[in-house]
């Protein structure tokens, strides 16, 4: 099994982010680096939408090698997320071997081996022909089970297969954890685990992440998108809006050749930054007072 860390340097690995265009501060920096030198793997928590998940896709990016997903979920078990076995393949076997004459041993070994095998994202990462990044998005949404077995893998990172015995990992991958605290990791999870809580961007890292994902956008139109979405998140809402929803709406109004905001072009567009219907009512009610907070100046008349 493969021991040595990653290795690179710190400015190596912001060098790497901003060539993936990832506005990362020193703190995500200084994560992504200690999960590498250590060999750890790292849980990043935080709200929906703030780039947890492309911290792993960037780093696949970063590092050429492939990113395979394992995507969590209430009753996830281990034939989707381990291995399971091809039992139609395995039925068509025995039957085209039927009056072959190979004993019940041989037949066994037969149906039982790599060819009928289908690896699900924790074999598949620890079998890969190099090291490969392992993101496994919303642990928490699995059962506590399930959790328990993960704990397992990535202790020893091997997997028991019953019918063949145990695999090892040949190459260590690079594992990536997403939560949004929908319910609390056991301590034992966390404690394998290095941990990086990403909030929402500040106004000035908002602005710097639209710049950079959204090429040629209006210089005030974008000052704009950053201090609404700001302040959308400073009232109370069902589901908050993200760095995602910033994305999707800039794109949307540049793509609209518009150049600032108004209150009619907001409540045309609300259904990209908001997916509650409660919140979309709560926000259209209180255009004005949000306009005002946010420090915008409508130019038409929004009778």
């Amino acid at each position: 099994m493969e021991k040595n860390s990653y290795k690179i340097s710190l400015s190596d690995i912001k060098k790497m982010l901003d060539e993936q265009v990832y506005i990362a501060d020193d703190g995500v920096c200084m994560s992504v680096f200690l999960s590498l030198q250590l060999n750890k793997p790292l849980l990043i928590e935080g709200p929906a939408g703030v780039g947890k998940t492309e911290i792993a896709k960037v780093m696949a990016k970063a590092m050429q090698t492939d990113l395979i997903r394992m995507q969590c979920y209430e009753g996830l078990d281990a034939t989707h997320a381990i291995y399971e076995w091809n039992y139609q393949r395995q039925l068509l076997h025995l039957k085209m071997v039927e009056h072959s004459g190979q004993s019940v041993d041989e037949k066994e070994k037969t149906i039982f081996s790599q060819d009928f095998l289908m690896k699900r994202p924790l074999l598949q990462a620890i079998t890969h022909h190099r090291k490969a990044v392992l993101l496994i998005d919303e642990v928490d949404r699995s059962d506590e089970e399930f959790e328990s077995y993960l704990l397992e893998v990535l202790s020893d990172w091997q997997i028991t297969i019953p019918e063949t015995g145990t695999i090892k990992a040949t190459h260590i991958p690079q594992v990536i954890l997403t939560g949004n605290r929908t319910r609390e990791l056991s301590e034992g999870l966390r404690r394998r685990c290095l941990y990086l809580y990403i909030d929402y961007p500040d106004f000035e890292k908002e602005w710097l992440i639209v710049k950079s994902k959204v090429p040629g956008i209006d210089q005030k139109l974008g000052v704009e998108i950053c201090r609404f979405m700001q302040t959308l998140r400073n009232i109370k809402l069902e589901k908050p809006p993200g760095i995602a929803e910033t994305l999707d709406w800039a794109m949307a109004l540049s793509a609209l050749h518009i150049d600032y905001l108004d209150k009619k072009t907001v409540e045309q567009t609300l259904g990209v930054v908001l997916k509650d219907w409660k919140d979309t009512r709560q926000v259209q009610m209180s255009l004005s007072e949000l306009f005002e907070s946010a420090g915008i100046k409508s130019k038409i008349d929004d009778l």
